[in-house]
């Protein structure tokens, strides 16, 4: 249950349609898979079946003999490949090792190889049938796995600091009351529905793939360092992505091969991966251990946050989510004192996965802050308040804007709060304990540079142009909705093209930059057509229609670069060969001030007294993000959050199996997640909030914002309801029987 129009309060934008919704419901949206090939082959992926160990043999005749098979690609006979780095190397590359690099197995589910055939299904079968012999050698799956090595992440990745501020040791030993504690969370996939695949095709020495890609930049950058040709030779094309999370940011071992397949053969070869092939060959979130210790006077007011985080790796490639320096930037922390380490284990390589480091870093310091109210007898959302700050402790820099207070009072007034009896246990419906819980959500706001070119026609139509993504959040609406504001048209004169290497380069599609990015770029572009017109923003079409006959035009093109105050290069030269450069949230490299959007989640949870099956009917969040540029595709964002968050509270966990370092649960049967039964009322309040600091469009990213806290709310109302405190996630029957 929750309201289908928001309503459209101070310093948001109209809530308009999706302007792609039609079409996506009536399957007229083309995704990368549906684009129309002529005569194209097609491939399936060998993934290894043992996780360490080495290659040490193929028989390819079983697989060569099915019909109508074209090729089987492996190390032995793989073209050339070119290195491309690793993106905390400032690479597009979710892995240097290069795909089919040699006879070196190093985790469970690793492309050995590549069946192309003329159908899908003689591919798949030839597949089934590529006999391949193993030298096997015992993996190391996970933590307290044998053969694991713990590295301190700062010597690794010297980039990467530990926030300190104070004598943190000094402050815990002498306050007057300490919660230390240690919390888990579980490995978790991203599963979008739409698969993972590529479709490439040659015109002479020019390629075009279509592939679901969160950077058509960085993908186009890739391919063309890995194939050795010149970046503008290849072009990247995806209209739409049907989900992604972080699991399509990155280059991925298939779209070169699919590349080569196709320039060897001399026709379009298509690849979709099948659902546990997904599973490796795209990155997950994994799993991390978190030691807290919180030290507070009797009145409640913090003396010092010490954090610890444990991160398990694979061997191959250095990946850390890191996220310390921004919860120690929530409260008023007078010390803060950290280390940040990576485990390294026989498994996949890693990736961003929605609010990557929040999710887990913000569950651990939620929850410590809930255990801590227990101890002081403290209502937790007062604990909260008066630890409230309006800066950085760490930094000492300002917050733009801070609404953290007027969500808790908008939220918790909605959710009816004060009627909480604070003793777990002592809120009873029949059979059914209840609990209410509380937590804070909280994500960075940081913008990339971007370009976007934005034509006025006299006859008051316009287009937008700009290689941004529509990963589902309706990033077609809000940019357009940028343009028609700035112009003073109506949203449905305004054509937006988007997702295509050939339009000017938008920002990577994860931390929650496209909208204050892209909206930015475009808002600009607007600025410089009416200064050309002369006209002021907002004039009337005959104003406008006047300024064209004078200046004898019938179109006016304008381009817009938008480079942020805090960013590291200050320049958008680096977007055209695929660099990513985001910044903004803790802002620790930069003298700008911090910026983050804030939430405040409240939940109730039902607990049976005997069978222990934990139910969440209803949760509600307020959030203040800046300008919100359409109340409804944003409710839909903010809803679909707090849902994920009770699906990682409850539901989500990758299960391994620890001898063989293999993912168990590989598929959509098992691997579980919220449905409708799951779900029932979901209240999404949004603050009015003005912040003219942080960008040109004034707004803050809310797509990740809404997942983080959810999952401590949850743990903290099931401590509420059962007097247990669940620390390792997710929270299930099994840990709740006595």
């Amino acid at each position: 249950m929750t309201s289908p129009v928001p309503e459209q309060k101070e310093n948001m934008g109209r809530p308009i349609a999706r302007r792609e919704a039609r079409a996506k419901v009536t399957g007229a949206a083309r995704y990368a898979a549906d684009m129309p090939l002529v005569n194209p082959a097609y491939g399936y992926l060998v993934m290894s079946t043992i996780g360490r160990g080495r290659v040490a043999g193929f028989d390819d005749g079983p697989a060569r003999a099915v019909p109508g098979v074209l090729e089987v690609m492996t190390h032995l006979n793989r073209p050339k490949l070119q290195p491309i780095k690793h993106f905390f190397a400032g690479g597009p590359a979710l892995t240097e090792v290069p795909p089919l690099a040699d006879s070196q197995i190093a985790y469970d589910g690793q492309v050995i190889a590549m069946i192309v055939a003329e159908t899908f299904e003689a591919a798949r079968e030839a597949a089934n049938r590529l006999v391949v012999r193993y030298e096997r050698a015992r993996p190391s799956a996970t933590f307290g796995s044998a053969g694991v090595e713990e590295q301190v992440t700062s010597k690794v990745m010297p980039m990467r600091k530990d926030p300190v501020l104070g004598d943190a040791q000094a402050a815990l030993s002498t306050a007057a009351v300490v919660h230390d504690a240690e919390y888990g969370t579980p490995i978790q996939h991203h599963n979008p529905i739409e698969l993972f695949s590529t479709s490439a095709q040659w015109l002479g020495d020019e390629l075009t793939i279509y592939e679901p890609s969160q950077f058509v930049y960085g993908l186009r950058t890739g391919l063309a360092m890995q194939l050795g040709m010149p970046p503008e030779k290849v072009r990247i094309i995806n209209d739409f992505v049907g989900g992604a999370f972080g699991s399509k940011g990155a280059v991925t071992h298939r779209s070169a091969l699919v590349a080569l397949a196709a320039r060897q053969l001399g026709r379009p070869v298509k690849l979709v991966v099948t659902r546990d092939q997904a599973f490796t060959i795209a990155g997950y979130r994994h799993e991390t251990k978190h030691r807290v210790r919180l030290g507070a006077a009797r009145d409640g007011r913090f003396v010092a946050y010490h954090h610890d985080i444990w991160e398990l790796n694979g061997r191959t490639d250095p990946y850390i989510n890191g996220g310390i320096e921004n919860s120690s930037a929530m409260y008023a922390f007078p010390a803060v004192m950290s280390t940040a380490r990576m485990v390294r284990a026989d498994r996949s390589p890693p990736i961003f996965m929605r609010s990557p480091p929040e999710v887990p870093v913000m569950y651990a310091l939620e929850s410590a802050i809930d255990e801590l109210a227990v101890t002081l007898a403290m209502d937790p959302v007062e604990l909260r308040r008066i630890n409230d700050t309006d800066r950085n402790w760490v930094t000492g820099k300002p917050y733009t804007t801070r609404g953290l207070m007027k969500c808790y009072d908008a939220a918790g007034a909605a959710f009816g709060w004060r009627k909480r009896d604070p003793r777990p246990g002592s809120m009873r419906d029949g059979d059914w304990l209840i609990g209410w819980g509380c937590a804070t959500a909280t994500y960075p706001t940081q913008v990339s540079p971007a370009v976007a070119r934005v034509r006025l026609v006299a006859d008051g139509t316009a287009r937008v142009e700009i290689a941004a993504h529509d990963v589902g959040t309706g990033a077609y609406t809000v940019i357009g909705q940028t343009v028609a504001e700035a112009l003073a048209i109506e949203p449905d004169a305004v054509a937006v093209t988007i997702g295509d290497s050939v339009l000017p380069p938008g920002p990577v599609s994860g931390g929650s930059v496209t909208t204050a990015s892209a909206c930015s770029a475009a808002k600009i572009a607007c600025e410089q057509i009416l200064a050309r017109l002369g006209t002021p923003r907002g004039a009337p079409t005959r104003e406008r229609m006047a300024a064209f006959e004078r200046l004898e035009l019938g179109a006016i093109e304008e381009t817009g670069n938008y480079v942020p105050a805090s960013s590291k290069t200050r320049t958008t030269a680096g977007l055209y060969k695929g660099a990513v450069d985001i910044t903004g949230g803790a802002n620790l490299e930069s003298d700008a001030k911090t910026m983050f959007a804030f939430g405040a989640e409240f939940v109730e949870v039902r607990v049976h007294a005997r069978t222990r099956e934990i139910r969440v009917p209803r949760i509600v969040g307020a959030f203040a993000a800046g300008r919100i540029m359409n109340p409804r595709t944003a409710h839909s964002q903010l809803m679909g959050g707090m849902i994920w968050g009770i699906g990682s509270a409850l539901h989500e966990h990758t299960e391994i199996d620890t001898r063989e370092a293999r993912f168990m649960n590989d598929n959509l049967a098992e691997y579980l997640v919220p449905v409708n039964a799951d779900i029932r009322r979901v209240d999404v309040i949004m603050i009015p909030e003005v912040d003219n600091e942080v960008n040109p469009a004034g707004a803050k990213g809310i797509g990740e914002l809404a997942n983080v806290g959810t999952a401590a709310a949850v743990a903290n109302a099931v401590f509420h309801a059962t007097g247990r405190r669940i620390r390792d996630l997710p929270i299930t029957v099994d840990k709740l029987i006595v």
